[in-house]
């Protein structure tokens, strides 16, 4: 996406959406999505090792990654790219997180602004404070663990998942298939072991068969220079995080409600401990800024899934037929498409335009729109395949499961029109 107002892709640019659509076509076929979906192998949804490895190799994870450091050397652009192909073939898996450790992985300091980048985590150093654009976001590897660095140090070949845990409590996606969790506090940010967070977790059921999800407890990221604040151990009933944050230890806790609804993901954007708002220097920080690449990214993916569902319904009313026609002759069809086409590519435009400008109204406004798309047109889809549609065996119930999913993760609607309302508002004031 070259210029600010030309959004014309470069040559590279297809080249790299024509590459990562041809390695999932070879390794993710359909054949596959439906074994993760079916149960079969007995894996489930768990994550395919050998895949993410091979995601890992081909670049993925390491797009916006500096080539000094072993990555691609590329920029938000490309990995917005990459992941609306991820979307369009339903690639199942925390990949926006594991994205996202891998690229502060390779851009991290020394706490004393050593000039090695990554090195503390590949050293697993237990002083290292993560920085971002030269803030300190008070980052620490769980208690020292050095264990834990080499794991995110194989975030960016594809050796380690990644999963997302905002401190609001939010849902956890693929839990159980995770190395390590990216917990994202109101200004910090913390890389700790996937164990550490699954001892508290609660196994739900998710609207999605692709996405298992796991309801956690409220995880609160310690402040600068202090021990990370985890969950009760093993066998203990978690501290209430919340309604019970000045409260001695030993009060009897009970356990945080669900931060959003029961197909929500990974978390609020935007949001501190209890759901609320965050301000000044929270709202700028590196989680904030952490949360809004989650958001874009995570509209890539609808986007891509969009898209594809607007090339299922089109597929599907050439060949279908009724009354010796296909039903693709029919107006009221059309129109159905046509509108697919209308949301898909007025999300793609802006989507496209916050990838570049990163600006928070940008982003907010890129995932309004690709949560729309994605929704709205897999119910279009279904309606142009009839009852065909509402099987098991058709794949486009499982757009419109994954979309219901991703509309919940790090930025909803209500938060994306807030984020949007700020702005407008702060127009308007300084105008006046």
């Amino acid at each position: 996406m070259s210029g600010a107002v030309d959004f014309q892709l470069t040559d590279d640019q297809r080249a790299l959406k024509a590459g990562m659509r041809e390695l999932l076509e070879r390794r993710f076929p359909r054949s596959r999505l439906r074994a993760a979906v079916d149960g079969e192998a007995e894996r489930g949804a768990e994550v395919d090792r050998e895949l993410w490895r091979e995601l890992g190799a081909a670049g993925l994870f390491a797009l916006r990654v500096p080539e000094s450091a072993g990555g691609v050397g590329l920029g938000l652009p490309e990995a917005v790219l990459a992941f609306e192909e991820a979307g369009r073939a339903l690639l199942p898996g925390p990949l926006a997180a594991t994205e996202l450790t891998a690229h502060l992985s390779a851009a991290g300091w020394l706490a004393g602004g050593g000039p090695a980048a990554g090195r503390w985590v590949a050293e697993g150093s237990a002083a290292g404070a993560l920085v971002a654009d030269g803030a300190a976001a008070a980052g620490w590897l769980a208690d020292g663990d050095a264990a834990a660095g080499s794991l995110v140090a194989g975030a960016v070949r594809g050796e380690t998942v990644v999963t997302a845990l905002d401190q609001g409590g939010a849902l956890v996606e693929h839990l159980a298939s995770a190395d390590a969790v990216l917990a994202l506090g109101a200004t910090a940010v913390e890389v700790i072991p996937a164990g550490a967070v699954a001892r508290s977790a609660e196994s739900i059921r998710s609207v999605d068969p692709a996405t298992p999800l796991h309801r956690t407890v409220p995880y609160r990221t310690a402040p600068h220079g202090a021990a990370p604040q985890r969950g009760a151990p093993h066998g203990a009933a978690p501290q209430r995080e919340a309604s019970q944050r000045g409260a001695p230890h030993g009060t009897a806790p009970t356990r945080a409600a669900p931060h959003r609804t029961a197909v929500a993901g990974a978390g609020a954007s935007g949001t501190g401990a209890s759901g609320e708002a965050t301000t000044g220097a929270a709202a700028s920080g590196p989680a904030a800024r952490l949360r809004r690449e989650a958001a874009l990214l995570t509209a890539a993916q609808q986007l891509g899934s969009a898209s594809r569902t607007v090339e299922l319904a089109v597929e599907h009313a050439k060949r279908r037929t009724q009354f010796g026609r296909p039903i693709g002759a029919f107006q009221a069809v059309q129109h159905l498409c046509a509108g697919m086409l209308v949301r898909a590519e007025s999300a793609r435009s802006v989507v496209y335009a916050a990838a570049v400008t990163e600006e928070p109204g940008d982003i907010a406004a890129a995932k309004l729109l690709a949560d729309e798309a994605a929704v709205r047109n897999a119910r279009d889809c279904l309606q142009v395949h009839g009852g065909m549609g509402f099987t098991w065996e058709s794949d486009v119930h499982l757009h419109l499961k994954r979309a219901w999913v991703r509309a919940g993760q790090w930025q909803c609607a209500a938060e994306a029109e807030e984020e949007l309302a700020a702005g407008l508002l702060s127009t308007v004031g300084a105008c006046l």
